[in-house]
């Protein structure tokens, strides 16, 4: 096993002031939790709220506007987490992975993370709501055990081209753990994750990770916890995308949120968003400048 290194200032990237764009109007979503870049529907996001919610997806536009509730249909929202968008069981389609991963008491068996085809939004989905959502297609439920015990995680990742999907452990005051489950994701039985490693995050919180996103490339990953933001980028040289959890993470400011749990990469990869808990959460963006010989 490995320990990530960590160093005060990013090798590969330049990191914009972070910028309130916009804040999120529809009063349902109060505890924004997870956040995905539409890969369906252009310029549109999506984001869940924390337990305590009905199995709901929410997507919103780029000023904040609501463009639909979504329920999704067979799943449960126990403590839902993440979520994360990538590929699935038919090629060229975009699904949505929902996290329902969360365990503060550390007392679940098994966790699970809900797919389902992402929803083509319409004119008319605007117009849905919290109380009188669309339903979408039917979900599937990836069953998840990890091998070493139960664990408390809030981060969920999946690979936009294998498809392999990482649970990150949130810990305060301690390394976090990486752990893999490589796909096809069978829904139906149990899978036992692999445990990959540990991450050392430079913050007073240490692996109290609470978001992350893997970039549309498939070689950057994008991680949050209460205070600021992370990245990490694999070297251009490198075939294994595992190799990235041996790189450098870098520490960059998401500015003021009152409880952020939720970053994502920008579908075009140049920046990321997060937002926050709370009521009209503040939607803010970070562009991203890369050193050209990554």
């Amino acid at each position: 096993m490995f320990v990530l290194a960590v160093v005060a200032i990013s090798l590969f990237t330049s990191f914009g002031t972070p910028t309130k764009i916009a804040n999120l109007k529809n009063p349902a979503i109060d505890e924004s939790s997870g956040l995905a870049a539409s890969r369906t529907n252009a310029n549109i996001y999506w984001t869940h709220n924390d337990s305590g919610d009905e199995p709901l997806v929410y997507a919103f536009d780029a000023t904040g506007e609501s463009r639909g509730v979504i329920r999704v249909a067979g799943a449960k929202a126990r403590d839902w987490e993440d979520m994360a968008i990538g590929p699935g069981p038919n090629a060229g389609q975009s699904y949505l992975y929902l996290g329902d991963i969360g365990d503060n008491d550390k007392a679940r068996e098994e966790i699970v993370v809900y797919r389902v085809v992402e929803p083509k939004l319409t004119d008319e989905d605007r117009i849905s709501t919290q109380k009188k959502p669309r339903l979408s297609g039917p979900s599937e439920a990836i069953r998840l055990r990890y091998p070493d015990g139960k664990f408390d995680a809030e981060t969920l990742l999946v690979h936009p081209n294998s498809g392999n999907l990482y649970i990150i452990t949130k810990v305060a005051l301690r390394n976090a753990t990486v752990y893999e489950a490589v796909a096809p994701l069978v829904p139906g039985k149990v899978i036992t994750m692999t445990r990959i490693g540990e991450i050392k995050i430079p913050s007073l919180l240490g692996g109290a990770l609470t978001g992350g996103s893997i970039s549309p490339d498939g070689r950057r990953i994008a991680l949050c916890d209460y205070l600021q933001g992370y990245e990490v980028v694999l070297p251009a040289a490198s075939k294994d995308f595992n190799d990235i959890w041996k790189q450098t993470v870098a520490p960059f400011s998401l500015g003021q949120r009152e409880q952020g749990e939720s970053i994502t990469y920008r579908a075009d990869g140049k920046a990321v968003l997060a937002t926050s808990e709370g009521k009209l959460p503040p939607l803010i963006q970070v562009e991203l400048r890369r050193d050209k010989s990554q």
